[in-house]
């Protein structure tokens, strides 16, 4: 299972490439929002930073502007990914980029009846957004064992991207279940290094090397 960052947060960003842990990036106008400076500029160091895939989104509601966008978004970098949200006109606009040799990942995913038509209109990734689903009472981690297993048995080739992700749990039931990719904020990857029971294992090693060193004054290695 592949690790995206969804973040447009260079700091962070760098912090956990440099770990060897970010297969791709995420973004949105939510996250570039967020972030000091030129949006163009960000986008642009992001597909510098990260060799995989980075997902840019559109914010044009038709086709003719979601097609217009994704050309202009393309030329941030050969692994630029266009989001698309999941409605008729992306549906569209998802067709005619495949045909355009533009890879797309289709947004905003909440049914397996939407994540199948964005694979039968050619998306390499479909999102569902398991975190929302959960706060409005609805089971996000079933709906993605209903799109996996309907991926496998029609073998369609896009990708399941779990996206929406809350906690660290969200990323072990993903792995579990079978999905491709999951995208997280680098607060949840965060938590991910981090057990207890590592740091008083460490603690404990050190102390005990101390008393080693104490015993063995010439002690190097």
């Amino acid at each position: 299972m592949k690790i995206f960052l969804d973040t447009a947060n260079l700091e962070a960003i760098k912090k956990y490439n440099d770990m060897g842990l970010v297969d791709g990036v995420t973004t949105n106008p939510t996250l570039l929002s967020k972030e000091k400076g030129n949006p163009a500029e960000i986008m642009r160091q992001i597909t510098k930073i990260v060799k995989g895939p980075v997902s840019l989104e559109v914010v044009g509601t038709s086709t003719e502007e979601m097609l217009d966008e994704a050309h202009r978004l393309k030329k941030y970098g050969q692994n630029v990914v266009v989001k698309i949200p999941m409605t008729a006109d992306g549906l569209k606009a998802v067709k005619k980029l495949k045909q355009d040799g533009i890879e797309t990942n289709v947004t905003l995913i909440f049914s397996a009846n939407q994540a199948t038509l964005a694979a039968k209109a050619g998306a390499s990734y479909v999102s569902p957004f398991i975190g929302r689903l959960d706060d409005a009472g609805q089971d996000g981690m079933s709906l993605i064992r209903e799109i996996v297993q309907i991926f496998r048995n029609y073998q369609f080739s896009a990708k399941v991207l779990v996206a929406s992700v809350r906690h660290p749990l969200h990323v072990v039931d993903a792995g579990k279940i079978g999905a491709d990719v999951v995208t997280l904020p680098p607060d949840i990857l965060g938590k991910m290094i981090l057990h207890p029971l590592t740091d008083k294992g460490l603690t404990a090693f050190l102390n005990d090397w101390e008393k080693v060193k104490k015993e063995n004054p010439n002690l190097s290695i």
